[in-house]
């Protein structure tokens, strides 16, 4: 089926309209988390607001990175994220929890992400 990149926005959640474009983040629905370079991040206020968290990686290892808070947006989809501050060399990632908050499924065939349909708020 193959990965697939997007575009993407991330606002700083303070203040609407100051907002990078982060280019080609791998889907990776097996991922938690947004996974972005801090030094992308913090030109437009986004800060670390958790520190030293620990994060398993699909090898096993654990590494320690600290998350903050964004809104992000992607292909018409918005939510709040809570985005990790990727170190250099890291894979920049769009995970399964942005997916989930952004109402959108992969459709691995057509490498896009579409409507999840209607949510449950129960």
């Amino acid at each position: 089926m193959g990965l697939f990149r997007v575009n993407a926005t991330r606002e700083n959640p303070r203040q609407a309209g100051l907002s990078i474009v982060v280019e080609g983040l791998l889907v990776d629905s097996g991922s938690a988390y947004t996974r972005v370079p801090g030094e992308a991040l913090r030109p437009v206020g986004i800060e670390e607001r958790k520190r030293d968290e620990a994060f398993r990686m699909a090898d096993g290892h654990i590494i320690r990175c600290s998350p903050g808070y964004a809104v992000g947006g992607v292909a018409g989809f918005a939510t709040v994220d809570e985005v990790v501050f990727a170190q250099p060399g890291d894979l920049w990632l769009l995970g399964a929890c942005p997916l989930e908050g952004l109402g959108a499924v992969v459709a691995p065939v057509r490498k896009r992400l579409v409507p999840a349909g209607p949510l449950p708020v129960s």
